[in-house]
């Protein structure tokens, strides 16, 4: 049985027009994979974002409701002491 040259055409044709159509058109296949990527890792990163707002709205709780945690917040981050405390200042190396 011989190939038909209209079967050949046909073939060919549809190739180079899928070639375009993935390829090279404005929206084509390689962009909806790099859009498929990027959608991702944003997700990715507001699921980051809502767990670090949960904590710090927990941290906020706490710091409006007990008065301890309050001031050990601001004796660590803010280098708060009482008249008579002994402050220790040790250089942090890692920034």
């Amino acid at each position: 049985m011989k190939k038909s040259p209209l079967l050949k055409y046909i073939l060919w044709s549809t190739v180079a027009f899928l070639v375009i159509i993935c390829f090279f058109r404005h929206d084509n296949l390689i962009r909806w994979i790099r859009a498929g990527f990027t959608i991702r890792r944003q997700e990715k990163q507001i699921e980051w974002y809502h767990k670090e707002i949960s904590a710090l709205d927990k941290q906020i709780e706490a710091m409006s409701t007990n008065r301890d945690t309050l001031e050990l917040y601001a004796r660590e981050h803010f280098l708060f002491a009482e008249p008579g405390d002994d402050v220790y200042l040790i250089p942090d190396d890692t920034k």
